[in-house]
């Protein structure tokens, strides 16, 4: 009887760690098996044996690495602020780069996706909740806007531009922030505010 060996938490890491270097530098579609296992000082077999595709070792890759971090502002210029997140979101080729991946793990395992996306999203969720907060407060934004509606918003359209591989200029940046403000803004109140 043959028992399989055992996954060596060295060589694991290792693996993981050539995942997110290589998503970083290439982008996920330019990964492959062959070059993750040379990298890691593995063989492809214990690739894999240890992961059924690439997206599952990118998703383990993401689940347990550091990721880059969007910068969120919270400066009390609720206009201000929203275009600071638009403009940040895949401004980089790494970001960019890392999303994309991320919406090939997610079409490739739902339930992997939704881990990742949480992890992802919650400081978007929780800065555009604090954000309305205070808009609210303010009188700016209208007291029925849900604040998980607004972020699944904001989330979508910095994954469409990451999908696209375009990042959003500052024109586009502006347009949506704008666009938001609309929607979400007191009555009668300007379509830009300071919070």
């Amino acid at each position: 009887m043959n028992v399989p060996r055992p996954r060596s938490e060295k060589a694991r890491q290792s693996v993981l760690e050539a995942m997110r270097a290589s998503v970083s530098s290439s982008g996920y579609e330019a990964v492959t098996i062959e070059g993750l296992a040379e990298v890691a000082g593995v063989s492809k077999q214990t690739i894999y044996r240890w992961w059924p595709s690439k997206a599952a070792i990118l998703g383990e890759a993401l689940l347990e690495g550091a990721l880059p971090s969007v910068e969120l502002p919270m400066t009390g210029d609720l206009g201000a602020d929203l275009r600071a997140l638009f403009s940040a979101q895949g401004k980089d080729a790494e970001t960019i780069a890392l999303a994309r991946a991320l919406i090939v793990v997610t079409a490739t395992d739902p339930e992997l996706g939704a881990r990742l996306n949480e992890r992802l999203a919650a400081p978007i969720r929780e800065w555009t909740a604090q954000l309305l907060a205070r808009g609210i407060a303010a009188g700016d934004v209208r007291a029925d806007v849900d604040a998980a509606v607004v972020a699944d918003q904001l989330i979508a359209l910095g994954s469409y531009g990451a999908l696209l591989g375009v990042p959003l200029d500052r024109k586009r940046a502006d347009a949506l922030s704008e666009l938001v403000l609309r929607g979400i803004g007191a009555e009668g109140e300007p379509t830009t505010s300071t919070v």
